[in-house]
């Protein structure tokens, strides 16, 4: 993502929830960056939900009118495979792959709908199967050329929602760790950890490019925002203090705007609760 396109997105972002256009002054800078760039950079690798990953099916975005780019995954890999939508958008022979993980459906030519959106059923292919599977994954990435978005994460391997994070834990994922750790197996990005209410969103499941490093929101990353996001404040002393017990309803509601924004628009997954007693 470019500086124009980030500052454009944080520009939506903030319009979408106070209701004015032009209310974080991003435009007018998004416009002066866009004066300065030529190229498009890719986007960094970001992670995927089931949910997320079925979105970018190929239909038309109601939201936009305009046609949603068609990706799939293969055994966690997601591919974005819109120069194929002949092939895999609507209306294609291979449209029950679209915003799906098919690889053990490929590997087996089938369209059994009990194979998708499995991963874990690659591992259970046999040894002629998985050479297939093999030969799918080398000729998307090889021979089509099809541009790798990332890693599809399943439900199951995702952190407990109740798990309760502390600060401390919270301020390790604070978008500058590069490399993915260990123990987050199968994730494309590392991930980076928002708290907001009671709640901790990963936002490298999409928004790498506003909360990684050098990214617009990245002061957000690796803290407890509840009132900076409730006054729309980059203020130091608003991301440091965590209690919204003083704030109006108003800008509480501002906040549950977010929240909302994060969980359902958004689609970040919550990997645990807030353990706000150790900050006191």
């Amino acid at each position: 993502m470019t500086l124009s396109h980030a500052a454009k997105e944080m520009g939506k972002w903030c319009d979408g929830i106070t209701g004015v256009e032009g209310s974080s002054g991003a435009n007018g800078a998004s416009k002066q960056i866009e004066e300065e760039e030529e190229e498009e950079v890719p986007d960094p690798p970001r992670n995927f939900t089931i949910t997320q990953l079925r979105h970018f099916d190929g239909t038309v975005d109601q939201r936009t009118d305009e046609k949603k780019p068609v990706y799939l995954s293969v055994n966690g890999t997601v591919f974005d495979v819109s120069n194929g939508r002949d092939f895999y958008g609507p209306g294609g022979p291979y449209e029950v792959f679209a915003g799906r993980e098919c690889g053990a459906a490929l590997a087996t030519m089938s369209f059994d709908e009990k194979l998708l959106d499995d991963v874990s059923a690659c591992e259970n292919l046999g040894v002629g199967d998985r050479n297939e599977l093999q030969n799918w994954m080398e000729k998307f990435e090889h021979y089509r050329c099809y541009p790798i978005k990332g890693k599809l994460v399943p439900d199951d391997k995702l952190p407990s929602p109740d798990r309760i994070i502390t600060m401390e834990e919270l301020g390790k994922y604070d978008g500058n760790v590069q490399e993915v750790p260990e123990e987050f197996v199968g994730y494309g990005a590392a991930p980076i950890y928002v708290g907001a209410g009671d709640k901790v969103f990963d936002v490298s499941f999409g928004g790498v490019p506003m909360y990684g490093k050098d990214g617009p929101y990245q002061k957000f990353a690796g803290k407890d925002v509840s009132r900076a996001l409730a006054l729309m404040s980059f203020d130091p002393a608003d991301l440091e203090n965590t209690d919204v017990s003083d704030l109006e309803e108003t800008k509480i509601k501002v906040l549950n705007d977010w929240i909302n924004t994060f969980e359902t628009k958004k689609g970040y997954p919550v990997v645990g609760k807030l353990g706000k007693e150790d900050a006191e």
